[in-house]
């Protein structure tokens, strides 16, 4: 079955998705929608790398993901106002890596295949590695989500029941950098924030819990997943833009939907 390219690509996009989903939900609650982003544009800077030194691209993204998340997470607290720090260090990083890029002589690099994502190239390897990176991920947030949770409601709370929110701040960290490492083949650096957002802001409106939403945003983007990879086959679109082009139409849908729902219940 692994054989076709287009059943490899199809659970390549599922496996992104069901982490990228659940981790969304924390994005979305806490306001981090540049931080996802500024760390998907650092991972150029860590293909380049991983090119220059014959390293795996996963481990070289990985690393400057996880450099440059925990790099705005210290900053933060020393006084940078935080949309100022991450719009910095997110185009620095982009053109750092754009222009290291330039410099990897008699290394053929398609550079709009990790901007855009080339799904139908995941081989077998890639498959596997992008389903671990995912299970790491879902185990992470499973084994903190309460932790995560209350710190995300409360930081004082959290704090008063024994629990450290720059901690559980480094595990989301970790698992931000995880998702954008296995989705760079996928989606590409300039649609992997995409790919954390819609989905979770499709699933609040429909849902009545952080349990209920993070299950929700999982479902969505395994469902944009499905759908944009069978619309890029039929009408023979871009993978990457059309699987995030379903998952803002089926955001759109939520929201008509919870809409709908919130008047139904006043008039009942």
């Amino acid at each position: 079955m692994l054989d076709d390219f287009l059943v490899r690509a199809t659970l390549a996009g599922i496996g992104v998705a069901l982490a990228a989903g659940p981790l969304g939900c924390f994005v979305v609650w806490r306001r981090m929608a540049y931080f996802g982003d500024a760390t998907a544009h650092a991972a150029i800077l860590g293909v380049a790398l991983s090119l220059a030194l014959s390293i795996s691209v996963f481990a070289g993204a990985l690393a400057v993901a996880l450099i440059m998340a925990v790099a705005v997470t210290l900053l933060a607290g020393r006084g940078y106002a935080m949309d100022t720090l991450l719009g910095v260090m997110a185009h620095a990083a982009l053109a750092f890596g754009l222009v290291a890029v330039s410099f990897l002589n008699g290394i053929q690099l398609d550079l709009m295949a990790y901007l855009f994502g080339d799904i139908l190239a995941v081989g077998r390897v890639d498959l596997a590695v992008i389903w671990a990176g995912a299970l790491l991920v879902l185990g992470l947030l499973l084994w903190r989500w309460q932790a995560l949770l209350t710190a995300t409601l409360n930081q004082d709370l959290a704090t008063a029941s024994g629990i450290n929110p720059a901690r559980e701040q480094m595990a989301l960290t970790l698992g931000l950098a995880i998702v954008v490492a296995v989705a760079i083949k996928v989606v590409g650096v300039l649609l992997i924030a995409a790919m954390l957002i819609i989905p979770a802001a499709a699933a609040r409106p429909l849902s009545r819990t952080p349990e209920g939403m993070a299950v929700m945003a999982a479902g969505i983007g395994a469902l944009s997943a499905l759908l944009g990879m069978r619309g890029s086959y039929l009408y023979d679109t871009p993978a990457g833009p059309s699987i995030v082009a379903v998952a803002a139409v089926l955001f759109a849908v939520a929201n008509l939907a919870g809409t709908v729902m919130r008047r139904g219940r006043r008039g009942a």
